[in-house]
Order: C-alpha cells, then structure tokens, then sequence
C-alpha cells in the first residue's frame, strides 16, 4: 500500500472517529462538560493539565526531530571541541531537569490548592445524607426542624446557586459517588463517613453512578441529580416533606395489596402502617423518573415487570419476588404510581 494510501486512510478515520471523540465531551454524566463550581474547577484543572502536557510532549517531539536531523560529532573532531559539546550539552540537560522538577512541583501545588478550595463551600449549605445500598441510594434531607427531614431514594434534587453538603455513607461494601458534570469521586466506606459539596450552576439533569466496583449490580447503580431553579425546589420540597396522601377509591384495592403482602416488612410510606427500611422509601414513588436506580423508566408496564420478576430485571437484587396475581400486581402498581 502506498504512502499517499495509508494517509488517506488516516484522514479519514480521523474525520470519522472525531464526532465520538467529541460527543463524550458534553451530555448529562460528562466531566467535560461542568455545570457546577465544584465540577468548574475540576475541569479547568483537566485541560491545564492536558494543554501544558501537550505543550511539553510537541517541544520535545521538536528537540527529537532537531536531534535526530543533526549530524554527530565527527569522529575526527579534536578532543577539546569534544569536550566542549559534550559540557554544552550537560548543561543543557541540567536546566531541562531543572525545569521538569518546577513543573511536576507547580502542578502538584495546583492540585492541592484546587482539592482544597472544593471542600469550602461558599455560603450555608443544605445538608443531605446519602447512604450507599447495593445497588440503590437512600437519601435524607436533614433539618434542624424533625418535621422538616425526609427520607426518598435514588434521585437527589438540588437547588441551583446554593452549596448542597453531602453526608457519605455506607452500609454494606464501598460505593463511590460520582457526578461528573456537577462534582469529583468520593467513596462511601461502611463505618466511615466521608463528605461532599455539590453546588449546580444552571438548572439541569444530571447522571450519576457509582465509580467504585460494588457487586453484580455495579453498573445499575446510577443516581439522578435534578437541579431545580430555588422556587422549584422549595415546591418540590414541601411535597415530599409531607406524608402521602390517603388512598383514592380507584387505587384502594392496591394500596390493600401493598399493606397485607410482604412488601411492608421492606419499604415504608409515610401516613401509613408501612415502615419497613430494608428496600427505599415509597412515600412519593410515582414522582420519581426511574425505577431501581436508573434500570428502568418509570411506567406502568415497567413497574409491573419490577413486582413480577425482579431478579429477572436486575440479578442479584435484594427485592424478592412476591407471590401475588396479576390483577393484584396490576393494583399494586396503580397504587404505586398515584404516589405523587
């Protein structure tokens, strides 16, 4: 194959496997693509570093090529002009170490000083638990007021403009936490409690996952981040601090269903007998987007499919399957999903 042939082709893949190479720069799980202070930071800090290796990797490409046109010495070059190049040339490896050992210093301190400004948040922040399960994530609103502190699953809402202090915990392995467009890792490690500051710039949905090889279920283990203008978030708030509301005649016979079946010894709705803590709380499932952290959309047929057979959806999960006929599931989800 020719050489004009092998470049063409070159050309070509180029063009090609750009748009792929471009598209994971942005989206809702790209740390490329920032939308938070933390996630700001984080990214500048990424295309400084790539730029200045860039940078580093073409000079030295250049010497390379420079070195490489250059002729030797001559073998018959009398020995003072010899040593005369040779010196010149200690030298000059003398300042280029020199200048390696202030860069990997200066990025160093750059590093720690941006890792450092991350864990300041910049006002007051909202405080937020959030509890690492294989494979789902419990989240609580804490609040000085008790009746102000709520516990719901899976999506976390956040007010855009205002620091949210994230409390991470764990109850079974290591889990980490991961929002690329809004925030760095952090681990959730059982026994020990780690934290976090999220702080969203533009309102937005946001993907999430656990970064940290937890099980069977690892890549099933997303978390959704809405940001929410103030104003939404403070309407979205006041509904989930309240209990759930009493059942409506048409989905009496679901609601039935859920009190007499197992499903009480797991979950828990507030206003209700319901107070299980095992799976996460149902109290305003229907409002939710996704069922069993992210695997599946939110929908009637979906969640019938989650009653029917969840190990078949998602193997190795904690929920059993319940014994239950398929007009009672079908009951039991109309239910479900009324839970606004």
């Amino acid at each position: 194959m020719s050489v004009v042939r092998v470049r063409q082709l070159l050309v070509k893949c180029s063009v090609l496997a750009a748009p792929l190479l471009l598209g994971g720069c942005q989206g809702i799980q790209s740390a490329l693509d920032s939308h938070g202070r933390e996630a700001d930071a984080i990214a500048w800090l990424i295309w400084f570093f790539t730029g200045l290796c860039a940078a580093i990797w073409v000079a030295v490409m250049i010497a390379l090529a420079i070195g490489l046109r250059r002729h030797d010495v001559a073998a018959d070059t009398p020995p003072l002009a010899r040593q005369h190049y040779g010196s010149r040339r200690s030298g000059v490896i003398a300042v280029l170490t020199g200048l390696t050992a202030l860069t990997v210093i200066a990025l160093s301190v750059l590093s720690y000083t941006t890792d450092k400004s991350l864990a300041t948040p910049g006002k007051q922040p909202i405080n937020v638990t959030l509890i690492g399960h294989q494979w789902w994530w419990e989240i609580r609103y804490d609040d000085a007021d008790p009746s102000k502190s709520f516990t719901t699953a899976n999506e976390l809402h956040v007010p855009v403009g205002t620091p949210v202090k994230i409390s991470l915990q764990s109850t079974d392995v290591i889990h980490s936490f991961w929002v690329p467009s809004l925030a760095g890792k952090e681990d959730l490690i059982p026994g020990w409690k780690n934290d976090i500051t999220v702080t969203a710039e533009r309102p937005g949905l946001y993907r999430g996952q656990c970064a940290e090889f937890c099980g069977m279920q690892h890549a099933h283990m997303a978390l959704l981040v809405y940001a929410d203008a103030p104003d939404s978030f403070n309407t979205w708030f006041t509904a989930h601090v309240s209990a759930a509301a009493p059942p409506q005649q048409e989905v009496k016979q679901g609601h039935d269903v859920f009190m007499r079946s197992g499903c009480i010894l797991c979950h828990a709705i507030r206003g209700t007998i319901a107070g299980g803590r095992v799976g996460p709380e149902l109290t305003h499932f229907g409002s939710r987007s996704s069922i069993a952290a992210d695997t599946l959309v939110n929908t009637p047929d979906n969640l019938v499919a989650w009653i029917r057979d969840p190990q078949g959806v998602k193997p190795g999960a904690n929920m059993p399957r319940v014994d239950l006929t398929d007009a009672d599931r079908q009951a039991l989800a109309r239910y479900l999903e009324s839970l606004k």
